[in-house]
């Protein structure tokens, strides 16, 4: 389930109001969305929330959001900085708390939510603001913002790779730092931890990795989805394979059929099938993976489209270049049954070999990234989805952060 935007900025407004609280008089701690605002304002208050040392970590944290690919003029430090300038005890803390709140979340979720994000499907946890509420309370008691901050980004290589590449791109290199940043706020979308073992395809790189004991053991080459039936980005799991299979015709194909082309195939009712063979679309072996997008890893006739430098083809689906030397593999590293699947290879009948376990499948879209050497390796933007994801972030180089920092009097 994705969490609106509207709902997430009230959970967000709630839980600083609950925050504000730990600070009033003899006043228990409400539970979120419990209290007016109204009346926190009016409460007596004693003491204030922020110390003069958390509010310089939030300020230098929001400023040094832009490492992370992100516009710190998009955070409201200018309302910080003039409650303190006025001293006003209550201001101070609500729009710190707001300030603090808004920048984990960008950390934390991405800075772009679901509905501006191109058929992306990959699923999250939902965002609770009571979770990162409690989070800032606890860092606020140890002293300790600026680290809970941070604790709220991606912690996997490949995104501190991308920061490290885009900290020595040089800013009159807009566009490398526009591939870059827009990398990091997809990363910033990704689940916090894929698993150790896992298949990861990368649309742009037009590759398929295997991920064993959280390291890469196999390289596949693979076509993708066209421009016009992109391959949707989704998190799923493998869990068979099937050998010589039947392909059900989607609708969107089957109109585009035409009497001569459709031979072979079987018709019920509005269902049209194409029996297993060596047009089979599907060629000899399909890796299932439910998914309500029928999206699936599969062989195909079409052998001479991996030979292609761009190799965005398909309707969508992904074809895999040595399929059954990966679905080999798949059920070796899965412990499910290999004299199985040799069986079902050396034969023609349609079978099914199940993985003995279930293996996530991540079909992610990464325009640049680190090679096996560390350093940046950057692919075509095969969907042109690339310039219209920067323009939403904002600006793109250090200014930004500098402008902010000499209005705050940093």
């Amino acid at each position: 389930m994705r969490v609106s935007a509207a709902k997430l900025a009230a959970g967000v407004a709630s839980a600083a109001l609950s925050l504000l609280t730990v600070a009033t008089v003899a006043a228990p701690v409400p539970a979120i969305g419990s209290t007016p605002a109204a009346a926190i304002v009016e409460t007596p208050r004693t003491n204030t929330l922020w110390s003069p040392a958390a509010i310089a970590d939030l300020q230098a944290e929001a400023l040094a959001s832009a490492r992370e690919g992100l516009d710190p003029t998009a955070y409201d430090l200018a309302s910080l900085s003039m409650a303190s300038a006025r001293g006003d005890t209550a201001e101070i803390d609500r729009a710190a708390t707001a300030l603090a709140l808004t920048l984990a979340g960008d950390y934390l979720h991405g800075r772009i939510d679901a509905r501006g994000r191109q058929d992306w499907h990959i699923e999250r946890p939902d965002a609770d603001p009571a979770l990162l509420a409690n989070g800032l309370r606890a860092a606020l008691a140890a002293g300790r913002v600026r680290g809970w901050l941070r604790d709220q980004l991606p912690t996997d290589a490949r995104y501190a790779a991308l920061r490290a590449a885009y900290a020595t791109t040089p800013e009159g290199d807009t566009a490398m730092r526009d591939r870059v940043r827009v990398n990091m706020e997809r990363w910033r979308w990704m689940p916090r931890n894929l698993g150790s073992d896992h298949i990861y395809v990368n649309v742009p790189s037009y590759t398929l990795a295997v991920v064993d004991d959280g390291r890469p053991v196999s390289t596949y080459t693979v076509v993708v989805g066209a421009r016009s039936t992109p391959t949707p980005q989704i998190a799923v799991a493998a869990q068979s394979v099937v050998v010589n299979p039947w392909w059900n015709v989607p609708q969107s194909i089957a109109r585009t059929l035409t009497p001569s082309a459709a031979k072979g195939y079987v018709v019920s009712g509005k269902s049209i099938r194409q029996k297993p063979g060596p047009s089979n679309a599907l060629g000899k072996v399909k890796i299932d993976m439910p998914n309500p997008h029928a999206i699936y890893l599969h062989d195909t006739p079409a052998k001479a489209l991996f030979a292609k430098e761009s190799r965005a083809l398909s309707h969508g689906c992904i074809r895999v270049k040595d399929i059954d030397k990966l679905a080999e593999e798949l059920v070796a590293l899965d412990s499910g049954d290999g004299r199985a699947l040799e069986s079902a290879l050396a034969g023609a009948t349609t079978r099914t070999v199940a993985l003995g376990r279930a293996r996530p499948v991540y079909l992610v879209y990464f325009t640049a990234e680190a090679g096996a050497d560390g350093k940046l390796v950057s692919y075509e933007d095969p969907y042109g989805r690339d310039a219209g994801l920067a323009k939403k972030l904002g600006q793109s180089d250090r200014v930004a952060s500098r402008d902010v920092a000499a209005r705050q009097g940093a």
